[in-house]
């Protein structure tokens, strides 16, 4: 099995203490990579939630740079002691909550010695835990909590109550370790750490005002200066806070006194000396951090700009074209290397002074903002399974080649070059991507939203790449290819440099490759039924048949001669996936509103042979065998109940293997984030068979399915999964428009129904007016029995 995909900036990272190693949390493990080459090296593998806290123990000196010990604190209330060297699990320590923030100011005010493994019974840790124990349900009880805790204790007790808020909050401290604090709201709450004295001493606290509510705050490295930044761009730094509240009775190094003035700037009764105000960003800043000497601000936020402020002047200069949000800024403990982490998940490492970016490990970027008219029409991810490689549609108008195998990025394509900025209005959405069947093509489109409902447009572009060079160039663009309506499917012909395009606007193009003109690509032929929406198609096994769906009708065409050859039976509603399965003897068929159905058809009989009444997300099915899986979203009726949620745990989708025409699935396996994910059989190795899902945030995992041992198989029921909406299906009438009722029970059921002394037998029309006058029904009654012996209703069949 293998997983990849995760995040990289939902933590802040850390550098090893000689700066070549950056450890970065990654889902429930630390990734360790290399800052020299980018690559991962090892990994810290033990906690069951995501890890939210890393801190690597400081060296004494810079001669011991060789130690590589570190803490994590993570969701699943544990906080554990690793020597990341080897990987080596030293220690663990149940917290018995879970823990969104943790802070060791004696790690920092005592750094510790490396030629003995340091006494952690000391240590005093400060964490942001959620405690929902006294909450009542439905109530807006503080759930969060800021705790005093002795890590002596391999189980630790309530602790220390030092504030509760709404939510947990994360945990800010400053380099020397003497000072740490939170935010919330407009406010910045700061306690001083009590090293050095007893460990029963108690943090005194002060409080910072401010009109907005702050986003990011940071400590000085050597002085008593506290820099923040808010919701709307400002930056505020106060100078000498806690001289009154948080004295310590030691003089600083520094040897600044207190100054009895007006406090210009400071509002009401804040302990600080001067509150300074800069503006330079147009929305909230969500990085702010102290160079290593203290002379420097550095300053970032949704623009995707690293603004760097002189403290003394407050002149700045700029790291512009980021292309992304930023998150965090980091110094490395080498003062020439330090690293930014953006909201694309990508971590640049920079050279300073000149903050040059020189290695970049990049994750898979999170999916595209689309809006909702856009959402679930087509394909973002699309398969290289030859190679293992997919192409993702991610933020700025941009494809990833990522390789599922290596966990690696590849290359992007920008599809659509714009001057575009994190946060602006969205105007052109990547709609879909597809993939050759060997990777050497790929074809998108992307439509210009109208503005006030003039000036869209639909692009269909294609992408050539040389053999073995994943770095693809524009080929072909083709406007409006569908008149004014949207592309709602792409296909590549499975042997041939041949692509279909359907169109909500009721036709298909078939589009082939002319390679003795540039390898350009031109329309070969144009296909339509009965003016329907087109909305899916696929292409056989062999490339012989194209497969249309026509909304709610499938329409098989010859594609070279553009031919229809035949229509299969109507579905429920409208069709918006189609995928041939075995060597083509079946089609898939998943259509999903107002009613979704996942429906299997022979094609050599050109009939229905079972259905479910699942909503897919997506369809894929292995080249050399009948086997075939969908992705299917689990109803919400059926994870109802204290003994489903357990078996569920918050998984909302489901794997299903199928073989061939058997309407019970091989295996079921229940996954996360299933709505927006994709899957696909990869064949790179034919000796093995494996299945990749990527889930809706871009997290995968790539399995044999065939194994017991390499993922988790489900215990759920799979008639229970479809709703017992499993049916039959035949030839000619009752594959078009399903069973009829059973005309002999039904009569017999209204028969019942009636107050009358007769027996209906197949013929009634012979014997309903025999007998006495007083025995007759009233006449209502008597015209329903006999009309409905001629024409049996049908309303419960439709349904």
């Amino acid at each position: 099995m293998i997983r990849g995909g995760r995040s990289y900036v939902t933590s802040p990272p850390s550098f090893s203490n000689d700066a070549k190693k950056l450890l970065v949390c990654t889902g429930n493990t630390v990734s360790v990579f290399s800052a020299a080459t980018g690559l991962q090296i090892t990994s810290l593998e033990g906690h069951t939630a995501p890890v939210t806290t890393l801190i690597v123990v400081p060296a004494s000196s810079p001669a011991q740079k060789i130690l590589c010990y570190c803490w994590t604190a993570s969701l699943d209330g544990t906080i554990r002691h690793w020597d990341f060297s080897g990987p080596e699990l030293l220690k663990t320590i149940n917290a018995q909550l879970p823990i969104y923030s943790m802070v060791i100011p004696s790690l920092l005010s005592e750094p510790q010695q490396v030629d003995k493994r340091y006494d952690s019974s000391k240590l005093v840790a400060y964490v942001s835990v959620e405690d929902t124990s006294l909450v009542k349900e439905g109530t807006k009880e503080l759930r969060g909590h800021i705790r005093r805790f002795n890590l002596a204790k391999e189980r630790l007790p309530r602790g220390e109550t030092l504030k509760e808020t709404e939510e947990p909050k994360s945990i800010v401290i400053s380099p020397s370790g003497e000072f740490f604090g939170i935010r919330h709201k407009c406010k910045i709450h700061v306690w001083d750490a009590p090293c050095g004295r007893s460990k029963d001493a108690v943090s005194k606290k002060m409080t910072l005002h401010h009109t907005k509510a702050i986003n990011a705050f940071a400590f000085h490295p050597t002085e008593r200066i506290i820099a923040a930044g808010d919701v709307t761009g400002r930056l505020l730094i106060w100078r000498g806070f806690g001289n009154r509240k948080l004295a310590l009775g030691n003089q600083k190094k520094n040897g600044r006194a207190v100054v009895d003035v007006d406090n210009p700037g400071v509002r009401g009764e804040d302990d600080a000396e001067s509150c300074t105000t800069w503006h330079w960003h147009s929305a909230e800043v969500n990085v702010i951090n102290f160079s290593c000497d203290g002379a420097y601000l550095y300053s970032g936020g949704r623009e995707g700009v690293l603004v760097v402020w002189q403290l003394e002047t407050g002149k700045k200069k700029f790291l512009p074209r980021i292309g992304s949000p930023l998150l965090y800024f980091m110094w490395s403990p080498d003062p020439t290397l330090s690293s930014v982490v953006c909201a694309d998940n990508q971590i640049h490492l920079l050279k300073m002074p000149s903050m040059e970016i020189y290695r970049t490990i990049s994750g898979i970027k999170p999916p595209p903002s689309l809006p909702k008219m856009y959402e679930g029409l087509a394909s973002t991810i699309a398969f290289d399974r030859s190679s293992g490689i997919a192409a993702l549609c991610t933020e700025n108008y941009c494809v990833q080649l990522y390789n599922l195998l290596n966990d690696r990025g590849v290359s992007e394509i920008q599809v659509c070059e714009r001057n575009h900025q994190p946060g602006d209005e969205i105007t052109v959405v990547v709609t879909a991507v597809a993939l050759s069947l060997d990777g050497s093509v790929m074809s998108t489109t992307e439509v210009k939203l109208p503005e006030d409902g003039i000036g869209g447009l639909v692009s269909l572009k294609f992408w050539e790449s040389e053999p073995d060079n994943k770095t693809f160039t524009l080929s072909t663009i083709v406007y409006d290819p569908h008149r004014d309506a949207g592309v709602s499917a792409i296909a590549f012909h499975p042997t041939r440099s041949m692509a279909v395009s359907t169109s909500f606007g009721g036709d298909f193009k078939i589009w082939v490759c002319n390679s003795d003109k540039s390898t350009s690509w031109i329309c070969h032929a144009v296909g339509s039924y009965k003016k329907k929406p087109m909305t899916a198609a696929a292409f056989s096994g062999d490339g012989t048949v194209l497969a249309a769906a026509a909304e709610n009708v499938i329409t098989l065409w010859n594609p070279d001669r553009n031919i229809l050859l035949s229509v299969l039976g109507a579905t429920l509603t409208p069709i918006t996936k189609l995928c041939f399965a075995g060597k083509s003897e079946f089609l898939v068929a998943a259509s999903h509103f107002p009613k979704p159905e996942l429906s299997l058809w022979d094609t050599s009989k050109l009939s229905l042979s079972w259905s479910y009444g699942l909503r897919i997300e997506a369809v894929t099915s292995a080249v050399d065998s009948s086997a075939f899986a969908v992705l299917a979203l689990i109803p919400e009726t059926f994870k109802k109940g204290k003994s489903k949620k357990k078996i569920f745990r918050g998984r909302d989708g489901a794997i299903l293997l199928f073989n061939g025409s058997d309407p019970k699935p091989v295996s079921i396996w229940t996954v996360m984030k299933a709505e927006g994910g994709s899957i696909s059989f990869l064949e790179g190795d034919k000796s093995q068979l494996r299945l990749a899902y990527v889930n809706g945030s871009h997290e995968y995992v790539v399995f044999d399915p065939n194994s017991d041992e390499s993922h988790e198989r489900s215990a759920i029921d799979y008639e229970g999964l479809a709703g017992h909406e499993e049916t039959t299906g035949d030839f000619g009438y009752t594959s078009l428009y399903g069973q009829l009722p059973d005309y002999d029970k039904k009569r017999m059921e209204d028969s019942e129904s009636l107050a009358t002394p007769f027996v209906s037998s197949e013929r009634p029309w012979e014997t309903i007016f025999s007998g006495s006058t007083l025995n007759f029904p009233p006449l209502p009654k008597l015209c329903a029995e006999f009309f409905e012996s001629l024409m049996e209703k049908t309303t419960a069949v439709v349904e």
